[in-house]
């Protein structure tokens, strides 16, 4: 299929919060090898981040702390202006949170995942990356920053010095610059979990992002994102890691892959 040896397979967990329940982790962190957890600031709690480590070290899935904007109403998906001293901060405060959360559990955090449209605006905005790659990289130079395959997020983690692992998702859509398109747009997301794994096929076939225009943005392929937060996320994350399987390519938590 192509010529990978071992890929990463990453979702998005630990973010019920309260009585409100979203996803189903432990299904998820039976097929997946890292997982990128809410540290409260867009969804999840100090007892769900206690209980997704938990559960993720308990299966060797490594773990990871997905910060986000202050925007627990909206999800993390609403457009902040936060001054780069603040967001610095924010991003130490949920970092280390869940760094204690896990070292508590006998395990550590070994990357981190900017959630939803604290991701999107690092990705196009150079300053804005190199604040999230600062506060990374003041917290623990050898954290890994799984960022998207050509965005301003991973080339500043690389500038920053830091491990970077590079991304793509397998259920959304791409648009010629490589950004992903708008959640609000027809398309942006896929369904269905052969569609996904096509989609997933096609991208580590061709070695790049393919846009909605069959545009070809060459790229390595570290990880595979499955979002956790939709219906079919469990059966999608199971026909990706089988179709991994299958092809003979190993799935690997983060720390584990060569490079």
């Amino acid at each position: 299929m192509h010529p990978l040896d071992a890929i990463n397979l990453n979702a998005d967990l630990g973010e019920s919060f309260g009585a409100w329940s979203m996803g189903d982790d432990p299904a998820m962190l039976d097929v997946v090898s890292s997982a990128n957890i809410a540290c409260g600031f867009h969804a999840g709690d100090p007892l769900v981040m206690r209980q997704t480590v938990r559960a993720a070290l308990a299966r060797g899935v490594s773990v990871g702390a997905h910060p986000s904007f202050p925007d627990l109403q909206g999800f993390g998906r609403r457009r902040m202006d936060l001054s780069p001293m603040e967001l610095e901060a924010v991003l130490v405060y949920q970092i280390g949170a869940l760094q204690g959360v896990a070292a508590a559990e006998g395990g550590r955090v070994t990357h981190v995942k900017p959630h939803g449209a604290l991701s999107n605006m690092a990705c196009a905005d150079t300053a804005l990356a190199e604040t999230v790659a600062r506060a990374v990289r003041a917290l623990d130079r050898d954290l890994i920053l799984l960022a998207p395959a050509h965005s301003e997020l991973a080339r500043a983690g690389q500038r920053a010095g830091l491990r970077v692992a590079l991304e793509v998702f397998a259920d959304r859509a791409y648009q010629d610059d490589g950004q992903l398109v708008p959640r609000a747009h027809p398309g942006a997301v896929l369904h269905g979990a052969e569609a996904c794994w096509q989609r997933v096929q096609q991208m580590l076939d061709a070695r790049a992002l393919v846009s909605v225009t069959g545009r070809r943005l060459p790229t390595a392929i570290d990880s595979v994102c499955v979002h956790g937060d939709g219906a079919e996320a469990v059966a999608t994350a199971r026909a990706i890691r089988a179709g991994l399987v299958a092809a003979g390519v190993a799935v690997l938590p983060l720390p584990q892959l060569p490079g």
